[in-house]
């Protein structure tokens, strides 16, 4: 992955991604003021690689990590933006193929739950899959589109554990989430 080289930090007044808002509000009598973003829903995926015994991730620059603490590099599942006229499950199977290069089959896409993310400020809904890999799925390049720069990162099941557990190293809620659920789903490959 190439440096990054940061040119500038300013308000956004518009954005395809986010909308600012204010809402206010009466609660028990008291009038209170919240400010949110206005976004897209996401999916992700936790992806299985068999014959690695691996789970498949991806490392990509994440500017609002870097603006926090310097490093935005974070390892993240696979994932996408719900802005599609598209079911959940076909926009996870084409983030699948352009961010990993795999292609899997829509059936073989299995629906682990749906959740809200960043809460406290855009309440986004989170539709999380589960799909198993091989190495005959392997059929592109990966690591997005367009100008995108995304790093597909092979993680071994025995090292999930820790890595899940390693403050070193940025990465989301949702994976540690998802490891934990390959953990209780299938404990015979503990």
């Amino acid at each position: 992955m190439d440096k990054i080289k940061i040119l500038e930090i300013k308000n956004c007044s518009k954005s395809d991604y986010i909308k600012p808002k204010r809402m206010s509000y009466i609660q028990n009598g008291v009038l209170k003021h919240w400010d949110l973003i206005d976004s897209h829903n996401s999916v992700a995926i936790l992806l299985y690689h068999e014959e690695r015994d691996s789970f498949v991730l991806v490392k990509q620059f994440r500017p609002a990590i870097y603006a926090r603490s310097g490093d935005g590099f974070a390892y993240e599942l696979c994932a996408g933006l719900v802005d599609k006229d598209k079911s959940l499950e076909q926009i996870a199977i084409e983030e699948i193929e352009e961010e990993t290069g795999y292609v899997v089959p829509l059936d073989e896409l299995q629906k682990i739950t749906s959740f809200y993310t960043a809460v406290g400020v855009t309440g986004g809904e989170q539709t999380l899959y589960f799909a198993k890999l091989n190495e005959k799925q392997h059929k592109f390049k990966g690591g997005g589109i367009g100008d995108e720069e995304i790093e597909v990162i092979y993680i071994p099941r025995k090292d999930a554990k820790e890595f899940m557990y390693n403050e070193k190293i940025i990465r989301t809620s949702g994976l540690m989430f998802s490891f934990i659920w390959f953990f209780d789903n299938f404990p015979h490959l503990r």
